[in-house]
């Protein structure tokens, strides 16, 4: 049974979160070819292996003798725990910084089987051979001096982990408005397709039709929605070459034929233009506001969003050609 005081057990924290970012910074640089800082925060430090060490003594202490119970303890924690953590940052961040989605047997891209088993073989090489010498090591330091060390790590670690939290934060309010930019481009290239509805008949007649067929309004209602429901999964670029077409063919026919328009037509295709540059203003600047989250991608390349898929494609498509803020 581990018998350690809190400042003790802070320190293994400390002490596998450093040897996790090491292991996992080694492994992802050599996969890139590149020096790689790897992990949520911007120190030497990652905080889910530190929490799945500090697991894995503690969910096998009842069973230290038997190594087949250490294994399932093993195997059981580690996959709770890397679930639980998965879907929390999902909820909180809108993206995810693993994903098993490609893997077999795996359960909503967070967890998968072969993983899971793995946690139960690092479970049983931890207990019995990396844990014991860092015990031996950690026990000789004099305790005031582990106090202090312990105490500077806890400041150092917190204020990381804060910056990097509010830069993730930040990241997920940026994917936020430009998913809602994106919305109302769909909601412009909508009463555009109206509009241009409406140039093609005579207005009146349409509108009798209407009255007429209740059912056939219904079934208008319906493909409405359904064009709606397919414009949500095109991307912002296609929305914006389809508007701008869309403004084009519009300006052409009323010239052509401006007694087909009605004065409030006019009125509201001015509002719809303005409403189509405000949003892609605003679109473009989020999608170049890169600065702040440059070390959450570099340190996390595989990181994805499937709630805002499109933004985050425009967003790191965005970040890709920057060269003059390699050096910051």
């Amino acid at each position: 049974m581990y018998t350690y005081s809190v400042i003790k057990w802070l320190f293994f924290f400390y002490f596998y979160c450093f040897l996790g970012w090491c292991i996992e910074s080694a492994y992802v640089s050599l996969h890139q070819k590149k020096l790689v800082n790897r992990g949520f925060m911007r120190g030497p430090f990652l905080p889910l292996y530190g929490s799945g060490a500090i697991m894995m003594l503690v969910v096998s202490m009842p069973f230290q003798e038997h190594l087949v119970l250490v294994y399932i303890a093993g195997c059981i924690g580690a996959t709770i725990l890397e679930y639980v953590t998965g879907v929390t940052m999902e909820a909180l961040f809108k993206v995810r910084y693993w994903d098993y989605s490609d893997k077999k047997f795996n359960f909503q891209g967070h967890i998968c089987l072969g993983t899971s088993l793995s946690w139960g073989l690092l479970t049983i090489l931890m207990t019995r051979f990396v844990h014991r010498p860092v015990e031996r090591l950690v026990l000789a330091i004099p305790g005031t001096a582990l106090t202090i060390i312990t105490l500077i790590l806890t400041v150092e670690i917190a204020c990381d982990f804060a910056l990097s939290f509010k830069a993730a934060m930040d990241l997920r309010d940026v994917l936020v408005m430009m998913e809602k930019a994106k919305e109302e481009l769909i909601h412009i290239q909508k009463r555009l397709d109206v509009i241009i509805a409406l140039a093609d008949n005579d207005i009146q007649a349409r509108r009798e039709e209407w009255i007429e067929a209740g059912a056939a309004r219904k079934a208008a209602a319906a493909e409405q929605m359904a064009k709606l429901s397919e414009n949500m999964t095109l991307k912002a670029g296609e929305l914006k070459t389809g508007i701008e077409e869309a403004f084009a063919g519009l300006k052409q026919r009323a010239l052509e034929k401006p007694s087909a328009y009605l004065e409030s037509v006019r009125e509201e295709l001015g509002e719809l233009r303005v409403k189509y540059r405000v949003s892609m203003e605003k679109r473009d600047g989020l999608g170049k506001s890169r600065r702040a989250y440059r070390h959450l991608l570099r340190s996390n390349p595989s990181m994805t969003s499937r709630i805002f898929m499109d933004a985050w494609e425009e967003f790191k498509k965005n970040m890709e050609y920057e060269p003059e803020d390699e050096e910051e």
